[in-house]
């Protein structure tokens, strides 16, 4: 089946746990990396993923395969996941009459109340030698595991596409994206 994950979602739409779990051993890397990334830190990445996984289990059956894939479905119940904790975490910053037409008594637009989401140029500067930091660890991989790293969680594939596009047993996989995962986190952490 070209879209594995629209296959899962369809059995969890009967409650199959087994579809759940499947579901959750191919596309948490992937979603954990856009938790990661939109809020900044592993607890509550962590918190986010459980809340998510929770969501597409109890909402499943609204999944439209003719609207888009499964993976794509998922990673935006990701992100307005993510997005609603960040809106619920922060103070609201009210935009004043100068910048966008609205007082600071402007309780009741929801617009005025959303954080500016572009980064300052220390933000843009920090996240730019941090990447340098990561492309720096992945080409220290073997170029096989590289490959496989970038293609999980940059890519999105599930460990079954690249087990098939490797030729390798899909526990091999595993393994390499763990050992990878591993190894990257050290290198960092010099």
């Amino acid at each position: 089946m070209a879209d594995d994950i629209a296959h899962l979602l369809n059995r969890i739409t009967r409650h199959d746990k087994n579809a759940l779990r499947a579901l959750y051993n191919d596309a948490s890397p992937k979603l954990m990396g856009i938790l990661m990334r939109m809020l900044g830190n592993r607890p509550d990445a962590e918190d986010a993923l459980q809340d998510v996984m929770i969501k597409i289990w109890n909402r499943a059956a609204a999944f439209d395969p003719e609207k888009g894939t499964g993976m794509g479905w998922i990673c935006a119940i990701t992100r307005n996941h993510a997005l609603d904790r960040l809106r619920a975490s922060r103070p609201a910053r009210l935009r004043t009459a100068s910048s966008g037409g609205y007082s600071g008594d402007d309780q009741d637009d929801p617009i005025a109340r959303l954080p500016d989401p572009t980064p300052g140029a220390e933000e843009t500067s920090l996240a730019r030698a941090e990447m340098m930091r990561v492309v720096a660890c992945i080409k220290e991989l073997p170029e096989d595991r590289a490959t496989a790293v970038q293609g999980a969680y940059l890519q999105g594939l599930s460990y079954q596409e690249l087990a098939g596009r490797f030729e390798v047993p899909l526990n091999t996989m595993r393994t390499w994206l763990r050992r990878a995962l591993i190894s990257l986190r050290e290198c960092l952490e010099r």
